[in-house]
């Protein structure tokens, strides 16, 4: 097993912005706040997709028009949103649609046929997170716990940001994403923490949501059932994982796909999800031989639940943050561990690793994340408390 990193890494932290006001507004407090991020993100994904899939980016940004008029219909407030991210930005508002609908247009079928010889390419890796909710007497405190490793591309980890939205009368929300990005994972002041996992596996052609309006749309909701009822009625255009977890003591794990939902319950209090399917293969894929994309997700799962169960003997607050951390920064498997670190055996655009790995403690409304790797950092305590919004104190 690689050794443990010793000691600290770089005294970095996460930018954190927060915006207010309608749809517009909200936005373009947004984009002027993250303009160079925002811009490094274009740059990266021009390069990424040009490699995989030989498409420019306005070949790129002109395919991703096929969302625009789902997402208007379906959310148009979003839509605005993303206009004035735009705006405030100074980039085209296809060019944040297709920062948003990344994920759909890496895994989407039609995409996949469109190489630059005319072959389909293979199909990528989901992209690997582990998630987790951890309560009752999976927790030693009493605290109601909800995180997870969020690992991606290495080439956008100066583009993530900490982003606090207060849009009365809708939950307030606390979420990590790109620059540019609607949702992605977080929690509101509700008492919902929603933690989310790529699945992979081609579907059909119909276009769907991308997976940044649906994460946003859940984290709108007030409470666990309307949460629920957005995973259950939206058609998320490509698979995902969702981890929905609420202060009152509660978690429920469902595999999205565009053919159908599966669920899963904690057991005594612990729920530990990847990148494979967990709760069944769905239909379409079994039938055509499923094998995992994201084969170390079947390493981490388990290796998370084994260090996720010394909670059961925590005192305190304190003692389970360093009990999740040390979860978190297991390194079976390095470098595609539990902990992400990025293979030199491949090149630097394809590099992976974990972009931040997140802590939220629902039962007092903190939020802890890492920027990078958990193993050689410390938990960065964000500014805000989660409860400091609509619906926060009831």
């Amino acid at each position: 097993m690689t050794p443990r990193p010793t000691g600290t890494g770089p005294a970095r932290v996460l930018p954190v912005i927060e915006i207010s006001g309608g749809p517009r507004r909200r936005g373009v407090q947004y984009g002027e706040a993250v303009r160079p991020q925002l811009h490094a993100a274009l740059g990266y994904y021009e390069e990424a997709f040009g490699r995989s899939s030989g498409l420019t980016w306005d070949r790129v940004t002109t395919l991703a028009a096929r969302w625009l008029e789902p997402v208007r219909d379906y959310a148009p407030h979003l839509v605005e949103e993303m206009q004035g991210i735009a705006d405030g930005a100074g980039v085209g508002l296809l060019d944040v649609l297709a920062l948003n609908a990344r994920g759909e247009v890496i895994y989407d079928k039609s995409f996949a046929r469109m190489e630059a010889d005319g072959q389909p390419g293979e199909e990528e890796p989901a992209e690997g997170c582990t998630s987790f909710a951890a309560y009752g007497e999976a927790s030693g405190d009493g605290h109601v716990y909800a995180g997870q490793n969020w690992d991606w591309r290495a080439g956008v980890a100066d583009t993530v940001v900490m982003i606090r939205i207060v849009q009365p009368p809708r939950p307030t929300l606390i979420m990590q994403v790109e620059a540019g990005q609607i949702g992605r994972q977080g929690a509101n002041s509700a008492g919902i923490a929603f933690n989310a996992n790529g699945l992979g596996g081609r579907f059909d052609d119909k276009v769907g949501l991308p997976q940044t309006v649906v994460r946003r749309s859940v984290l709108d909701q007030g409470n666990i059932t309307d949460a629920l009822d957005v995973l259950c009625r939206a058609r998320a255009h490509i698979a995902s994982n969702a981890l929905l977890t609420c202060r009152e003591g509660f978690a429920i794990d469902l595999e999205t796909t565009p053919a159908g939902h599966g669920w899963m319950y904690p057991t005594d209090g612990l729920l530990v999800h990847g990148n494979h399917y967990q709760a069944g293969i769905p239909a379409p894929l079994a039938a055509t031989g499923y094998r995992p994309l994201s084969s170390d997700s079947l390493v981490r799962v388990p290796r998370a639940e084994q260090g996720l169960k010394a909670l059961r003997d925590s005192a305190g607050p304190d003692e389970s943050r360093a009990i999740i951390r040390e979860a978190m920064s297991d390194h079976l498997g390095h470098p595609e561990s539990l902990c992400t670190h990025a293979d030199p055996r491949q090149p630097a655009v394809e590099h992976w690793t974990t972009l931040v790995s997140s802590l939220t403690d629902l039962t007092t409304g903190d939020y802890h994340v890492t920027a990078g790797t958990p193993c050689d950092r410390e938990y960065q305590h964000l500014p805000w408390n989660l409860y400091d919004g609509p619906h926060g104190r009831n």
